[in-house]
């Protein structure tokens, strides 16, 4: 994991190893696409610590940090990249802040989140856990859609977007399942 990464930065270090980027200043945000097309760059990931003190914002304050947050998102899957990492949590104590900060990094598109603490392992783990609601519906969705990829559910359409969506949700639980 390399830190305060930005894409001049990341091309001047000619990488030869697989690396994540820990992007954790407004100049990487920004520049978060040219990070993830660097060679070598396999994942990004949020230093949301960091960037929350360079723009005088309290690092608890996931609103205040969506926008960071969601270009990392979006610049990972332009990129073809997985899903970047989400920051810590810094209450190690704190189990429901762990977990609402997963659910909602999980819901915003992070394919998981950076632990301080053994005791937040478990906790993050779960928020990126598919529901056995959300399976169920996954289910529901791939078997509307039948052999010709297209169907209706509950009123909804239900195409090949929302079919590959089910699918990678299923994919999903099935990793969380044979942890």
């Amino acid at each position: 994991m390399l830190p305060k990464a930005d894409a001049e930065t990341l091309r001047s270090l000619a990488l030869d190893v697989p690396v994540i980027a820990l992007i954790e200043t407004a100049r990487g945000v920004l520049g978060a696409a040219g990070v993830c097309r660097v060679p070598g760059v396999v994942r990004v990931a949020f230093g949301s610590i960091d960037l929350s003190a360079e723009i005088g914002t309290p690092p608890d304050d996931y609103v205040a940090l969506n926008t960071a947050r969601s270009a990392l998102v979006l610049a990972s899957a332009a990129a073809g990249l997985p899903a970047p990492i989400d920051g810590v949590t810094v209450d190690v104590r704190d189990t429901a802040a762990v977990r609402k900060d997963a659910v909602a990094a999980a819901r915003l598109g992070f394919g998981g989140k950076l632990c301080v603490h053994p005791n937040q392992v478990s906790v993050v783990n779960e928020g990126f856990s598919p529901s056995d609601a959300q399976v169920a519906h996954a289910r529901a969705v791939v078997a509307a859609a039948g052999a010709g990829g297209a169907g209706l559910l509950d009123g909804k359409m239900v195409d090949r977007p929302v079919l590959e969506h089910a699918r990678r949700l299923l994919s999903r639980a099935e990793r969380v399942a044979s942890e």
